[in-house]
């Protein structure tokens, strides 16, 4: 089981931002304006609560809840990802015909790349997130499968494309073994995922189960050597690699002193109190309560990995 208390992330996030003051330029007083209100934080009796207890949960099981409201309102970092990923796609020309859309989710990039005219296969693990594919994009062709074991041919691939999934994955060189074994020579392999700087953040996805439990899906946190240690042996070479952050970086000054909205009533067992919101919310919504030490903390760190590999030679 994880224990999520929203007292302890705004600790934390207070701590995040000395420790980049320690380092980083800051005003003479932001040090000890997060210390003061580190202690205001303690003596707000609506934050002194009992911890969430949270189960951990196997990807297939979170998406078969989260399928119901995957696509409403969508995910924050679908422009972004969208626009790096479409980038690359675009660049590849007219010579890209069969793409397979692995972990295809209900359909997003498949939609796109089916509206270009490419013949898409889309492979994702979730029944009832294939259900929402198939009626979105009736010109693809969608079938079951995991990522370790990709329902396609050898070769029938002239390019892959895997958005914000391997931080499902643990292991990820069974996955990339599978995208080469899919490829044709020279094929193209397009990867977007979560920097793993945000998932040691929280953003992890949180669904309720059935019966109301709070549960985590699978976030695994892959560094740059995790991908080319993946990527390498099973004979990719990089194209490209960005990492685009989530807002610039701002100066470390000293904030506001007020609160955000702390101070009201708790929401009760539901996991957040009336200034923190719901527990589903976390930990977006913890950012409204310290937007100032939100900035410091965020600023200038990388949101995406967007990865580019070409099975053999990286030149064209």
């Amino acid at each position: 089981m994880i224990h999520q208390r929203a007292l302890e992330y705004l600790l934390g996030l207070e701590g995040a931002a000395l420790l980049r003051s320690f380092v980083e330029e800051s005003a003479p007083g932001f040090g000890r304006a997060r210390v003061a209100e580190m202690r205001r934080l303690l003596a707000i009796a609506e934050l002194d609560v009992e911890p969430v207890a949270v189960e951990r949960i196997s990807a297939g099981d979170g998406y078969r809840v989260w399928s119901r409201t995957y696509d409403e309102p969508g995910n924050g970092l679908f422009p972004l990802e969208e626009e790096a990923v479409h980038g690359i796609l675009t660049e590849l020309g007219a010579g890209i015909d069969v793409v397979v859309d692995a972990a295809c989710g209900t359909g997003r990039h498949s939609e796109w790349l089916a509206g270009r005219g490419h013949r898409v296969i889309g492979v994702d693990e979730s029944p009832e997130m294939l259900a929402r594919a198939r009626v979105r994009v009736p010109a693809a062709e969608f079938r079951e499968g995991r990522l370790e074991a990709l329902p396609v041919e050898d070769g029938r691939a002239d390019a892959v494309v895997c958005a914000l999934a391997l931080a499902h994955v643990r292991d990820l060189r069974p996955v990339f073994a599978e995208f080469a074994r899919v490829l044709g020579p020279g094929g193209h392999l397009v990867i977007s995922d979560v920097a793993q700087e945000w998932i040691a953040m929280g953003s992890v996805p949180r669904v309720r189960l059935d019966d109301g439990r709070p549960a985590l899906m699978p976030g695994h946190r892959h560094r740059t050597s995790d991908y080319l240690g993946a990527a390498l042996p099973a004979g990719f070479a990089v194209v490209s690699c960005a990492e685009p952050p989530a807002a610039p970086a701002v100066p470390l000054d000293a904030g506001p002193e007020a609160l955000g909205t702390l101070g009201a009533e708790p929401e009760g067992a539901g996991g957040g109190t009336g200034g923190t919101g719901p527990w589903e919310q976390w930990p977006w919504s913890l950012a409204g309560v310290l937007p100032h030490v939100w900035r410091a903390v965020t600023g200038g760190v990388p949101n995406l990995i967007i990865w580019h590999f070409r099975r053999g030679p990286a030149d064209r």
